[in-house]
């Protein structure tokens, strides 16, 4: 069964997802495109400047924003796009994602948006009344409602919708790269995931349409710590897995620059196979995953 979380738009756009995707990363911009219906996607990579791009929540993140503006176009431009309209995803440390349980969920937008924003101004670092904001419910019935809930600064936001305006196109949908990640899994069964970037490993157990973790953690720059910050984090994903599941995880899902079998030794696990969520297209040594921009294109006609 297919997950429905590439349904979530932080932007104010609403529609079908476009069938031309761009994610930006501290490493560079990678672009994807259907060149027409039934075809196989179409990939190009721009590289950044180090120091271009510093993704985070707290401070602005376009730091030399005409070389971030002037990547989207080149890298989007190798692709030919069919529309202006392009899925955007972003570094998953600019987002918070969660997991809310309520009794009920109000039918109008307006009014379940208002509630989660003050169920969530104690659970975010900064304003929720001005931040972008997306939901969707998970599982519901007739005494409690699970929502998954994506929230990102206002002017984080501004800032990446901005530079992808600048460059010629328009968000038709805001995601973190490890939801849009996700939409590559195609199963009913539960699945353990793991989406590395130059800076934080995302964990994710879905089951079905149904997100059971999602956690982001941010690494620190020393080698010798970030591979035990790794180990430490797929060890309690997986778990946690075991304990919702009552069976232990035998496949991990791997998204990242590195090879699935250098992430592999890295954890360590014998229990734990590790495989490519997405290949890389050809011969590519790019320093980021295509699973992002592929999941955004899931489902495109």
């Amino acid at each position: 069964m297919k997950s429905i979380l590439v349904k979530i738009k932080i932007g104010s756009q609403t529609g079908g997802r476009p069938p031309a995707a761009v994610e930006l990363a501290p490493e560079g911009v990678l672009a994807a495109a259907l060149p027409r219906a039934g075809h196989a996607p179409e990939y190009a990579f721009v590289p950044l400047p180090a120091g271009a791009l510093v993704a985070g929540i707290g401070e602005p993140n376009l730091r030399m924003q005409e070389e971030v503006v002037k990547a989207i176009r080149k890298a989007l431009g190798d692709v030919s796009p069919r529309t202006r309209a392009v899925t955007v995803i972003l570094p998953d440390t600019v987002a918070r994602v969660f997991m809310l349980d309520f009794d009920s969920l109000p039918s109008r937008s307006a009014e379940a948006q208002s509630m989660l924003r003050f169920r969530l101004r104690k659970m975010v670092p900064f304003d929720t009344e001005h931040a972008g904001i997306s939901y969707q419910i998970l599982a519901q019935n007739k005494t409690e409602c699970r929502v998954l809930v994506t929230v990102m600064p206002g002017p984080i936001l501004a800032e990446y919708e901005g530079a992808a305006r600048s460059a010629g196109y328009e968000p038709g949908a805001v995601l973190p790269s490890s939801l849009a990640a996700l939409e590559t899994v195609d199963s009913s069964e539960a699945v353990l995931t793991a989406n590395l970037s130059g800076t934080a490993l995302t964990t994710s157990i879905t089951s079905g349409q149904d997100l059971l973790l999602h956690r982001i953690l941010e690494l620190p720059a020393d080698r010798n710590q970030r591979i035990s910050e790794i180990q430490r984090s797929i060890a309690v994903a997986a778990a946690y897995f075991e304990d919702k599941l009552q069976f232990p995880p035998s496949v991990l899902h791997y998204a990242g620059a590195h090879d699935a079998r250098e992430f592999s030794q890295w954890i360590d696990d014998r229990e734990l196979t590790v495989v490519q969520l997405v290949d890389q297209p050809g011969n590519a040594a790019w320093p980021a995953s295509v699973a992002g921009v592929t999941g955004a294109l899931a489902g495109v006609r």
